[in-house]
């Protein structure tokens, strides 16, 4: 059992694939997408229909796409997130972090990837999926790479996602409890990427801002799924 694996399972985070397995599979990822409700925060919502993310989890996203970008050599992962409703925070966390895209209001996910993948010429094996319900399992079912938060409140459903195969890692943390950042961490482990990424956030210079330029020149784009597919806002 090597360190990463030693270091997540303690803290209560499933493996479901073999270690070795999945790191070969993380290796090819060039995007990651993340659900919203349930991956972000707990799923209650606001009186506005909304609902939080943490900054814990932000940084989580930023430190796995530096990684990314160390391991792809200069090239950034495309990063999105894809939800079922409209969500106002989860545009902002997009815009703030300069993500690619959000899609709002996504009912059968994988076509939604499919629409995010054939704009930057990637395949469904080269994408890391955090999720954590039914609503997901389209993709789940193509992801490369697929995380799971963890709610001890489904047993049932935690049960067939495991029978069959839609999840490579169950976190220890559940929902609303920075499941996000510790799934970045376990992947940014695996990658042999994680005290390189430390050791150059701390430094800054050259190589961090050379990464948060691109990072920052990148334009979100924000789309709300109908009937006939994603309309661009």
């Amino acid at each position: 059992m090597n360190h990463t694996e030693q270091t997540f399972t303690a803290l209560g985070g499933q493996f479901v694939t073999p270690v070795d397995t999945l790191t070969e599979k993380l290796r090819a990822v060039k995007a990651i997408v993340f659900d919203w409700d349930g991956v972000f925060n707990d799923g209650v919502k606001t009186g506005s229909g909304s609902s939080s993310f943490s900054e814990v989890d932000s940084m989580g996203t930023n430190l796995l796409r530096f990684g990314f970008w160390l391991h792809h050599r200069d090239q950034l992962p495309v990063v999105a997130i894809i939800t079922g409703v409209i969500n106002e925070l989860a545009d902002a966390l997009v815009r703030r972090e300069h993500f690619h895209a959000c899609y709002s209001q996504a009912k059968h996910k994988v076509d939604v990837l499919k629409h995010l993948l054939d704009q930057y010429g990637l395949q469904p094996h080269e994408v890391a999926f955090f999720f954590d319900d039914a609503l997901d399992l389209s993709v789940a079912e193509v992801a490369g790479v697929r995380v799971m938060v963890r709610r001890r409140a489904n047993p049932l459903l935690t049960d067939y996602v495991v029978r069959n195969g839609l999840v490579d890692y169950l976190t220890g943390s559940e929902s609303g409890q920075w499941a996000v950042r510790e799934g970045c961490e376990m992947l940014l482990g695996l990658l042999g990427q994680f005290d390189t990424v430390m050791n150059e956030r701390l430094r800054y210079k050259p190589v961090y801002d050379r990464y948060y330029a691109q990072r920052q020149a990148v334009e979100p784009s924000y789309w709300t799924v109908g009937p006939d597919g994603p309309v661009q806002k």
